[in-house]
């Protein structure tokens, strides 16, 4: 299988911090879009992914999950779950296309631009291993690890 190196990005993140994929080099990335913060799907998503975190951790991995939602939102999100990862604010949606994730989906019978839940793995060297488009939330934190563990 070829791999595709994943194309490096600078967002505000959680923390106060600036997240920038290329100086995570060494470190694999779980890098996961999510539609909204605080929506039912999208807190359990983030809730497995925490629940995993010190899995991933302790075999070099990172996680960060990606909305449209401002840092502050996100900051809101992140405290009220404890989730133990930083989520990033990608309120211009330039890494959102960078990755391919915006589509029309359908709201109510109304189409409307959002983000496809999506899960992108990128290893140490910064190549993209592996992507999961249109997931569904059930069990893909732990499908995502056990990937990392077969790598």
């Amino acid at each position: 299988m070829e791999l595709q190196a994943a194309p490096d990005f600078t967002l505000p993140a959680t923390g106060g911090t600036t997240f920038n994929l290329s100086e995570l080099k060494g470190r694999g990335v779980v890098l996961y879009f999510y539609p909204k913060d605080d929506t039912s799907g999208c807190t359990t998503e983030g809730l497995d992914f925490s629940a995993l975190h010190a899995q991933f951790q302790a075999i070099g991995w990172d996680i960060f999950g990606v909305s449209r939602d401002s840092v502050k939102s996100h900051e809101r999100f992140k405290a009220k779950f404890s989730f133990a990862f930083d989520l990033l604010s990608d309120e211009d949606e330039k890494v959102c296309e960078l990755f391919g994730v915006m589509k029309l989906k359908n709201m109510y019978g109304k189409q409307v631009r959002g983000i496809e839940r999506s899960t992108f793995l990128i290893t140490p060297d910064g190549q993209v291993a592996r992507a999961w488009r249109g997931v569904k939330v059930p069990n893909h934190a732990q499908e995502v690890l056990s990937f990392v563990h077969s790598l």
